[in-house]
């Protein structure tokens, strides 16, 4: 039984051209050009109008820049493993699909229920703070009158409902519902308000900018300004730089809309990674130089936290600046709110083509070429929780999945690196009738180190690779668990801390070692991950150590999330998932019920 449900769990997706719907597959409007303007709308957002200064009085100072930067690069290995997936598997499923088929069924649902997470709470929380937003401009006028005539007086929900965020995820519903090819224009539209405003801050700024900003002596801190650090570049040192690139981690999130389109993309193994490239080069490059022109334009120190832009340019004495930057930042969030609800309805319908989730969210409407029914319902659920949750609650619900899927994509990559390919069909048999019970453990840690040089894949170096990757993972998510959350108070936790510490280390070395002198498939494909195994498994650590760094009421949300998704896969998914159904199918059409093997 074990055995026969654990074949279920890792069944792998069979790639196929058509779905439940093939006959209404998705149309291929999307342009290079499309996609770019998808992924900056998508990512470009409160990074700029919030994160910056948010992050330089809390966290890191001016070296926020340096935050940035490092919060890019994290954001660039994951950027570079969903490229090469996107050139490998041109699918509307995203990192679902990547993992169907590598990995198998049960942990591409699992990836699959997250990115729903992911997006729901994106688009939920971009629309909260849309309305935030132009309510501050307004006095806040709509909040007190919400709160007057429908107060919701409960701990866990928000002070009130608010029906103007409810209305915007109405709307935007309904310019999805009308194509791809129609929300593109809008979203173009919007990106480009929102790149001329970038443009306007860092021009108007670098005018206002004074150097000294970034160099301020402690003395010359004012004693009313509380926590401010030691002055200088690095006020808070580089614990508080490390610290502003976790939370600048998040202002890169959402570039992973473009992977979503491979469907509806042209020439999408080639558009696609060049798309996510130069739309993470668009992103960083406009947070670097926006927290660069802030920091030097007023002091750190005296930063806004919730509106840093408009605070400084009011400051300095350009108040007609001010509301250009609020002009912007309006059209940044109705792109952001494109962009983070745009995948939901592609990646319920993957899912329900496949059999995973009920069939209704593969109904693609005849003239629209949208998945219609999969957009109404996503729509409904994050209205809801509009109505329910403030921005902060919902920020908070968001990063487990996002950080989990960006794993299990890295993951991924390594195990398809190192698969046993078809043409190798020939020297994999051979290696697999080698009597291994008879070697010594000397020849089998050559093998294992593959001290020979083996240049050809086969089912050994395969299972060393993954297995290597296994091990690298655990070793990584313990090491970082024992180094956050072990206290050394005591010499003899101390001693235990640090003996683990380095044995964790030294496992971790050896696995990368493994993994990187194991053959690799020589597949082409557009692109590939430079400097592998070392760049998807920097990508992996980095992605676990900030899961790590979140609070235990994240995970509780996540484990309620996931117990809900498990009930639909183990009562409905699992039984009616298409892949089964053929695996079955191919099963009873044996003679006499043989099995082959490769």
């Amino acid at each position: 039984m074990a055995t026969k449900l654990w074949k279920v769990l890792t069944r792998k997706r069979v790639d196929r051209e058509e779905g439940i719907e093939g006959r209404n597959k998705l149309a291929r409007v999307l342009g290079l050009f499309d996609l770019t303007a998808l992924g900056v709308g998508a990512t470009l957002g409160l990074g700029v109008y919030v994160l910056a200064g948010s992050v330089a009085k809390n966290n890191a100072g001016p070296a926020v820049c340096i935050s940035f930067l490092i919060a890019a690069i994290a954001s660039a290995l994951a950027g570079m493993c969903y490229a090469e997936f996107a050139s490998r598997v041109p699918k509307a499923e995203s990192a679902y699909v990547y993992s169907y088929v590598t990995i198998g069924e049960f942990i591409a649902f699992v990836i699959g229920w997250n990115l729903v997470l992911e997006y729901v709470i994106a688009t939920a929380s971009v629309a909260r703070g849309l309305s935030n937003y132009v309510d501050s401009l307004l006095d806040n006028s709509m909040r007190n009158y919400f709160i007057s005539v429908m107060p919701m007086e409960v701990s866990f929900l928000s002070q009130y409902p608010d029906f103007f965020a409810f209305g915007v995820i109405i709307l935007l519903v309904a310019l999805l519902c009308l194509g791809a090819r129609e929300s593109s224009y809008l979203n173009m539209g919007f990106t480009a308000i929102n790149l001329a405003t970038v443009l306007v801050v860092v021009i108007a700024g670098s005018i206002k900018a004074n150097p000294g900003n970034w160099n301020i002596p402690e003395k010359d801190i004012p004693i009313e300004s509380k926590n401010a650090g030691m002055g200088g570049f690095m006020p808070f040192g580089i614990s508080g730089v490390m610290i502003g690139a976790a939370k600048c981690f998040y202002g890169f999130v959402g570039f992973d809309a473009v992977a979503s389109t491979g469907e509806e993309a042209k020439n999408p193994q080639r558009t696609i990674p060049l798309a996510i490239v130069i739309s993470l080069s668009i992103i960083f490059a406009a947070y670097f130089s926006v927290s660069s022109v802030l920091t030097m334009m007023w002091p750190y120190y005296d930063q806004d936290s919730e509106a840093p832009l408009p605070y400084a340019f009011q400051q300095v004495g350009w108040p007609a600046i001010m509301w250009v930057v609020n002009i912007g930042a309006v059209s940044a969030l109705c792109t952001n709110l494109l962009g983070s609800m745009f995948p939901l309805p592609r990646i319920l319908y993957a899912m329900a083509s496949d059999g995973m989730i009920y069939k209704l969210f593969a109904k693609v409407n005849s003239k629209t070429r949208t998945p219609i029914f999969g957009t109404i319902v996503s729509g409904i659920l994050i209205g809801l929780m509009t109505l329910l949750f403030n921005l902060e609650q919902l920020i908070d619900m968001m990063s487990i999945g996002t950080l989990l899927a960006y794993t299990i994509v890295a993951i991924c990559v390594l195990i398809l690196r190192y698969q046993t390919s078809s043409h190798n069909n020939t020297k994999v048999m051979s290696d697999s009738t080698m009597a291994e019970n008879d070697l010594s453990t000397f020849d089998y840690v050559k093998r294992i180190f593959n001290i020979n040089s083996q240049k050809i894949t086969s089912d050994f170096s395969s299972n060393v690779a993954s297995w290597g990757v296994v091990v690298f993972a655990l070793s990584v998510f313990f090491f970082g668990f024992i180094l956050n959350y072990m206290k050394f108070d005591t010499d003899t936790l101390s001693v235990f801390g640090s003996v683990s510490l380095i044995v964790l280390m030294v496992i971790i070395v050896l696995s990368v070692i493994i993994i990187s002198r194991q053959p690799v498939d020589p597949i082409k494909i557009a692109f590939k991950v430079p400097l592998v195994p070392f760049a998807p498994c920097c990508s992996i650590s980095i992605n676990l150590f900030l899961m790590l760094q979140l609070d235990i009421f994240t995970w509780v949300r996540f484990v309620v999330w996931m117990i809900i998704g498990f009930c639909i896969y183990f009562f409905y998914g699992i039984h009616h998932s298409l892949q089964g159904q053929r695996d079955k199918i191919t099963e009873d059409s044996r003679p006499n019920g043989l099995t082959y093997h490769k």
